[in-house]
């Protein structure tokens, strides 16, 4: 069941023990609001079989938005205020009330900041450092997503990246495989417009996937391809180390014991629809290590033969650490990752509407912000990549 959008005036949020009320400056519209209006009692089951039944429903009023930036406006009962009213802050979308965990803006119980006011956690929120402007420190929450996924896929700065699908995620995550210094980065999209954003965002190559494979465009000759590849590998290796003066099981267990292992992909899945997963496993190197960041929102399948028989290390990812967020908040900060490029519009309340809709078009829109202080529904755009 499709949510309806639309603009309604609700009583002032009032702070609970341990919130502080934030006046809104800017939100992301974040995939996950366009994917839990389509299908959020499917999101809701599953988080229900999880452990966490507060999801917000399609027969719900809900107001979307979980990544924002505000100033703090005022304190609620039993806060330590180390924060004053003024501060510009940002805070993890997570907040207790009624004596219960609730995500903001994904829970009728948790309002956010699609709004000119929310709600958020003190414990949560942190001061935005060195005067980052309100748009990008907006970006806190989605690039700590991408962090967290960075990571833990374990990633080294030789290793090479492979980023399927450039939208917001996939663009965040080249941003962070690009501040952790990772040398090769292929971003793989087939529209021009978001391979553009790619390079933008810090991608060494970018390739369309309906013309070549992106790992065949990712591999250096280095890559192990085939099962008896692999076979022939470890019969070499030990014919070579059965030339030394030493036990070749000993020389072996050193190579082990300092990591050094055949060389081969870290693919980042941020597209999130049934297929990507078989695909990948399917055309990937062996021994290739699979980060799943996308939502796939349904069922899907993959043969895990397969994957036993490359050896495939697949990996899920949600979320971050309140140590993530704030770590990402001072890369802003410090100038040490790049997010700009990731910003291609701003729409006040009344045009959120029309930027659900553009955001279908990738040629056009990566993230758009809404500032709820922006008169009128017109979408003002970014330049792509600047």
């Amino acid at each position: 069941m499709r949510a309806e959008l639309a603009i309604s005036e609700l009583p002032a949020p009032e702070p609970e023990r341990g919130q502080v009320l934030i006046e809104v400056l800017r939100c992301g519209i974040c995939g996950s609001d366009l994917h839990a209006r389509e299908h959020c009692d499917e999101l809701g089951d599953a988080l229900v079989e999880a452990g966490y039944d507060g999801f917000m429903r399609s027969d719900q009023r809900v107001v979307f938005g979980h990544e924002f930036s505000g100033v703090l406006a005022e304190h609620g009962p039993g806060c330590d205020r180390k924060l004053a009213a003024g501060t510009p802050v940002v805070a993890l979308p997570l907040i207790r009330t009624h004596g219960r965990m609730q995500a903001v803006g994904l829970s009728a119980s948790a309002p956010g900041a699609y709004a000119e006011q929310a709600l958020v956690q003190e414990a949560l929120t942190l001061a935005v450092p060195n005067g980052l402007s309100p748009d990008i420190s907006a970006l806190t929450e989605p690039m700590a997503v991408a962090w967290h996924a960075v990571r833990r896929s374990e990633i080294g700065k030789r290793d090479v990246a492979v980023v399927i699908g450039c939208g917001p995620i996939g663009l965040a995550v080249i941003c962070m495989l690009a501040a952790k210094g990772v040398r090769t980065i292929l971003a793989s999209d087939p529209s021009p417009g978001r391979r553009a954003l790619a390079e933008a965002c810090g991608a060494t190559a970018t390739v369309d996937p309906g013309e070549r494979d992106p790992f065949a465009a990712a591999d250096r000759g280095k890559h192990v391809r085939r099962v008896d590849a692999a076979a022939e590998l470890a019969l070499g290796t030990v014919e070579k180390l059965r030339r030394l003066p030493i036990a070749w099981h000993r020389v072996w267990r050193g190579i082990d014991a300092l990591g050094i292992k055949p060389p081969a992909p870290v693919a980042f899945e941020c597209v999130g629809v049934p297929g990507i997963i078989e695909q990948l496993i399917s055309t990937a190197p062996l021994f290739s290590r699979i980060v799943v960041a996308g939502v796939c929102m349904g069922e899907d399948r993959f043969r895990p033969a397969m994957a036993v028989n490359k050896e495939i290390d697949l990996r899920f990812v949600v979320g971050y650490t309140p140590l993530e967020f704030r770590d990402v908040l001072h890369m802003l900060a410090d100038g040490k990752v790049d997010a700009s490029p990731l910003v291609t519009g701003t729409v006040g309340l009344e045009g959120v509407p029309g930027a659900f809709a553009a955001l279908s078009d990738p040629e056009r829109h990566a993230k758009i912000l809404i500032d709820p202080r922006r008169p009128g529904p017109d979408l003002a755009t970014a330049q792509a990549g600047s």
